[in-house]
């Protein structure tokens, strides 16, 4: 299938991304999360684009904010989790797991159920042959999303290790935020000894966030210290900083308090 991505850095002080998906025949694009509204019009404008779909990962302002701009200009229908609703306004259609969004003739997604940031967020996966995921705040580079809004770290870690991590290893990850750097910094804090992240940090850090790095979901497995859950390294490090865990970890445990160390960092 030919699936056209654009991913559309905002710029704003959140450091969101903004994506079109289109059809490489009808020129049919879906919006996610298009909170800049404007650039996501302008970009459909210059690449003849329409865009007739909005998708909302998930229900926060900050993924959501720009739906009613879009929808005035293209008329386009708002696709959400089936139970955000009552927090999304002028939804269309309510998505649950499984769920196939078509775009033009050549393009299907699949809404995956990805409680843990919200418990109403939708990843999109492709059916393509090298598949991608867009994740919006749950996975992000290198990083987790956070459970602070709506939120339960118990969905996430479930999220991760059931669904995420059982993609096949060529996903292309495409996130709601650039926080690859700190992510990564973060990884280096947990495994001083983590020569791929180290690697990565010195080419993300001097990257255009215009033409951003696309990670895989094996290069995750290798940097991301939320995937990194039995490794040596991160549960020795866990331990230095908690005196009350001892004993063999499990994996939600480490995951939880790798999550908990991120919260402040």
């Amino acid at each position: 299938m030919a699936m056209l991505v654009k991913q559309i850095w905002t710029a704003n002080p959140y450091r969101n991304f903004n994506y079109l998906i289109a059809c490489s025949e009808t020129g049919e694009a879906l919006a996610i999360d298009p909170l800049d509204s404007a650039k996501c019009l302008q970009t459909a404008k210059a690449e003849g684009w329409s865009i007739t779909q909005i998708l909302n990962t998930h229900e926060h302002h900050d993924h959501t904010g720009g739906n009613q701009a879009v929808v005035d200009a293209t008329g386009a229908k708002v696709l959400a989790h089936a139970k955000a609703g009552h927090a999304i306004a002028g939804m269309f259609r309510g998505l649950i797991a499984g769920d196939i969004i078509k775009v033009g003739k050549t393009v299907e997604l699949e809404a995956l159920d990805t409680p843990g940031h919200t418990m109403c967020h939708i990843c999109l996966r492709s059916h393509t042959d090298q598949p991608a995921l867009f994740s919006g705040d749950t996975l992000f580079n290198a990083g987790a999303g956070n459970c602070h809004n709506g939120g339960n770290v118990k969905s996430l870690f479930q999220t991760f290790s059931q669904q995420l991590n059982r993609l096949p290893e060529h996903t292309l990850i495409y996130p709601g935020h650039d926080y690859i750097e700190n992510n990564l910094r973060f990884t280096l804090n947990r495994e001083p000894d983590n020569a791929q992240a180290a690697k990565l940090l010195k080419q993300v850090s001097a990257q255009d966030v215009n033409q951003p790095w696309v990670t895989t979901l094996q290069t995750e497995r290798e940097i991301n210290t939320f995937f990194r859950l039995d490794s040596q390294s991160v549960q020795a490090h866990l331990r230095a900083s908690f005196a009350d865990l001892t004993g063999p970890l499990d994996e939600e445990t480490v995951f939880t308090k790798l999550r908990e160390l991120r919260n402040t960092w």
